[in-house]
Order: C-alpha cells, then sequence, then structure tokens
C-alpha cells in the first residue's frame, strides 16, 4: 500500500481572505538608481505611496510572507511566526524575525514598533484592519486567492509586492522558474503515461468522532498547478468561489469511484487520514484506499502559498504519479 511521503502538511485552517474577480492594474514609478517613490496599486484598487522602496515590511499572511522572502527580502515581521515554520518550508525565515501575533489577530501595537515601510496582507481577512494600520504605515492589500483565475491572482500578488519592495525583476525571474518546473513536470508525467491521472486532494479535522474532509476542488491553488501538469481533479463536488475548497464527509468521498484516483493529503499536528479514519469501512472500500494510492505530502508543504510553494507541491504530485 502507498501511504507514501511525497509528504506534506500544509493544509487545513485557511479561513477568510480575498476580494473581487476584477483585479485592478498594478503600477509602479521609481528613480532609475531604483530609489526613488513607488506607487502600486493593490486589490482594493487603492494607490499606495511609498517614498522608496520598502526595505522593513510586515506580513500578516504566510503566502505574503513566503513572496516577500523569495524575493530576497527577509521580512522584519510576521504573524505567527511559528505556524508559518511548521507549514510553509518552501521559503525558510532568518530567526530575527518577529512576530506580530495571529493571522487571524494581529497586533497592531507589534506591527507599528518594528516601524516597518509597508505592511503586507490579504484582502478580507479584517475589514477593519487596513485602515486602523494606514493611521501609522502604508498598507499594501494583496487578493490571496481567486477560484476563477488562482494562477494570474498569484502573478499579480506577486507583481505587486514586487514593486513595493523593489524587486520587480526577481518577481519575474520567479515566475519564470514556477513556468518551467510546471513544464517541466509536464513532460515528466507525459513520458511516463501519466496524463489524465485523476487525483483528489484534501485535508480534515476531526471534532468529537466525526471527521470532516476539505477537497481542493477546481480553481483551488493546488488543482490548478495539478491541472498545469497534466493530471485531471476528480472532485466535482460544490467548492467556494475564493479559495476552491469544499467540505464532506467519509461517505461523501464515495463519489470517487475511478479506480485510478490517486488521493493526495496534507495534515498538521493531526493526521486524520491515519487515525479517525484508517478504521472506518467507507474509508477502507474507497477505490484510492484498496489500490494504495493515498500520498501525503511533505510536511511544510503550504496548499495556498506562492511561487515557491506551487512548485513544493508540483514536484511532489510528479513524483508520486510517475512512480
Amino acid at each position: 500500500m502507498r501511504w507514501s511521503t511525497p509528504a506534506l502538511v500544509a493544509a487545513a485552517v485557511l479561513l477568510s481572505a480575498c476580494g473581487t474577480t476584477e483585479t485592478p492594474s498594478t503600477t509602479t514609478t521609481t528613480s532609475e538608481s531604483g530609489d526613488g517613490p513607488v506607487t502600486v496599486t493593490d486589490a482594493r484598487g487603492k494607490e499606495v505611496k511609498l517614498d522608496a522602496p520598502a526595505r522593513k515590511v510586515v506580513a500578516l499572511e504566510w503566502a505574503e510572507a513566503e513572496m516577500v522572502a523569495s524575493l530576497g527580502l527577509m521580512p522584519v515581521g510576521v504573524a505567527d511566526v511559528a505556524g508559518y515554520r511548521a507549514w510553509d518550508k518552501a521559503t525558510p525565515l532568518d530567526d530575527a524575525v518577529k512576530d506580530v501575533g495571529t493571522r487571524a489577530e494581529p497586533s497592531v501595537d507589534s506591527i507599528v514598533a518594528l516601524d516597518p515601510d509597508v505592511v503586507i496582507m490579504a484582502q478580507g481577512r479584517d475589514t477593519t484592519l487596513a485602515e486602523r494600520l494606514e493611521e501609522y504605515v502604508p498598507v499594501v492589500v494583496t487578493k490571496a486567492s481567486d477560484a476563477s483565475r488562482n494562477f494570474d491572482r498569484l502573478r499579480e500578488d506577486l507583481g505587486t509586492i514586487g514593486q513595493a519592495i523593489g524587486k520587480a525583476t526577481e518577481a519575474d525571474t520567479l515566475l519564470d522558474e514556477m513556468d518551467q518546473a510546471l513544464a517541466d513536470g509536464k513532460e515528466a508525467v507525459a513520458d511516463a503515461g501519466a496524463g489524465g491521472t485523476p487525483f483528489v486532494m484534501a485535508d480534515g479535522w476531526m471534532e468529537g468522532s466525526t471527521v470532516t474532509i476539505r477537497p481542493f476542488g477546481k480553481g483551488s491553488l493546488v488543482s490548478d498547478t495539478a491541472e498545469a501538469l497534466g493530471l485531471v481533479n476528480a472532485w466535482t463536488g460544490e467548492v467556494d468561489a475564493q479559495w476552491g475548497l469544499g467540505s464532506t464527509d467519509v461517505e461523501g468521498m464515495t463519489a470517487i469511484t475511478d479506480p485510478k484516483t490517486v488521493l493526495f493529503y496534507s495534515a498538521s499536528e493531526d493526521d486524520v487520514f491515519t487515525t479517525g479514519l484508517a478504521q472506518n469501512p467507507v474509508w477502507q472500500r474507497l477505490p484510492f484506499v484498496t489500490s494504495g494510492e493515498v500520498v501525503k505530502l511533505e510536511p511544510g508543504t503550504w496548499t495556498f502559498g506562492g511561487p515557491k510553494s506551487v512548485m513544493r507541491v508540483a514536484e511532489q504530485f510528479v513524483k508520486a504519479v510517475t512512480a
């Protein structure tokens, strides 16, 4: 049985964020030296003016923290640093990065005390937080997810961040690296005759004895990644318009009947797929369980991250279906 360890954890709890399906354009102006004023238009459609490219950045979501760090600028502050280090290992944070509270309730006082040049946060996390922070520091808001166009959204978020921190060239390079990794992965999948392999991606949690499974439907960032590799998402249940995430129980998984289906899943502290479900008779009869096609992603693979996380997810999907 392949309870494999292209093993991730990354997944469960990413609640609100983001906004409309219409993304405003992003503009920037700098001096020839790259040290002049910068203006970006963020996901709110708001122009954010900086005296110079930001060098001291606070990021209030893990994807945004990952993007800043992956562009070569270490944030001075991040919400829930310990959580980031557990869930997102695509781009490590330095020990000097300060924790500014939880992602749901970051501390305005802790943020302001770091005297940042800009705060980067996801749209929809807290509708009043940006306004409160803007009394002290410029705020750039990213879209964070859009199940109708997640790759385009990812490019725009990274571009906005890159411009705000004077790393536009590095952002373009990182996107090229992601595109090449996806193209190489798709070629490897095709060469192995694995194109069209059906998959389901999920995470889950347990309340009492009840296990809730959260499938990643079409439009989720993980699904877009897998489909770019030539795989086919087998989950056709209802998902939300922002994140592309659904909700079901183990009985709902019986809708998956193709014996070639591979289940990928992520788990952090509690792996309900090997504890809460392992002895469940319905679970034991599911096609991917009987065939041994159950793959746990590697701890620290954030399923809602930036280009580095996309590449980490893609690598594990390719490894699993071409083995």
